[in-house]
């Protein structure tokens, strides 16, 4: 069955081969990978297609950056309109857990193996600013993998990552968010992190009582200093908490 949607030569997305799609793409299973293509509808107009074209090749840009950085969704090849990727056996980490109790080994492992690959996004002068769920996919072995960088910034390569600042995101609003994560797939509740709770256009760091408790939940306290300014001074400080928890 055909979706409303298209592709960049302008014909139907089977719903057989859609596997996503967001603001600005969409993600459909080609000859065994997932590729990206700007988001298009029957109606759209030709701007609002030529925006989400440079969408994607501004996340082509982050993809570069982050080649071979592990923990982040390998990239195969790029056009001027979509993005080759690898496809993912076992989906993003929010459809997953939906359909699967992981348990508590799992859970620790896949967190840190996010606390590490966002360090090492860090470490290539990238802030994520966009970290959720429906973001971590999950390959073949049930290992985590970072996509959509649709809302990431590329610093410049020298840049001082514990301070730099790109419109209020930086790398303790990306601690913040993968603590949302950690919240959420330890108790199976949402959680909203909201750094535009204010309604103004710079991201701000949210009021604590916006937030859950995380009082009598397993790692509780790493959360909770996710969710405290500066609570971790960086990624690599995080995935050391989460090392050590035996």
């Amino acid at each position: 069955m055909s979706t409303p949607l298209l592709d960049p030569g302008g014909n139907p997305i089977f719903q057989e081969d859609l596997l996503g799609y967001g603001r600005s793409g969409v993600v459909v299973l080609q000859n065994g990978m997932a590729v990206k293509m700007p988001l298009r509808y029957l109606d759209s107009s030709d701007d609002d297609v030529d925006i989400n074209i440079m969408v994607i090749q501004r996340e082509q840009e982050v993809y570069r950056r982050l080649q071979q950085c592990d923990g982040v969704l390998p990239y195969i090849s790029f056009s001027d309109t979509t993005t080759q990727l690898a496809l993912m056996k076992n989906g993003d980490l929010r459809s997953y857990l939906l359909q699967n109790q992981p348990t508590k080994t799992m859970q620790l492992s896949w967190f840190r193996q996010m606390a590490h690959a966002l360090c090492n996004i860090h470490d290539r002068s990238v802030i994520v600013a966009d970290i959720a769920c429906r973001n971590l996919l999950l390959d073949s072995t049930l290992a985590i993998k970072f996509c959509d960088f649709t809302e990431s910034t590329i610093m410049p390569q020298d840049t001082d990552m514990e301070t730099a600042d790109d419109n209020g995101y930086s790398i303790q609003t990306d601690i913040g968010q993968l603590g949302k994560v950690i919240y959420e797939v330890v108790t199976g509740e949402h959680c909203t992190f909201d750094l535009h709770e204010n309604y103004v256009s710079r991201a701000t760091w949210p009021r604590r009582e916006s937030l859950p408790s995380t009082e009598e939940i397993w790692l509780g306290p790493i959360i909770e200093k996710c969710w405290a300014w500066s609570g971790f001074k960086d990624a690599a400080r995080l995935a050391e908490a989460l090392d050590a928890v035996s």
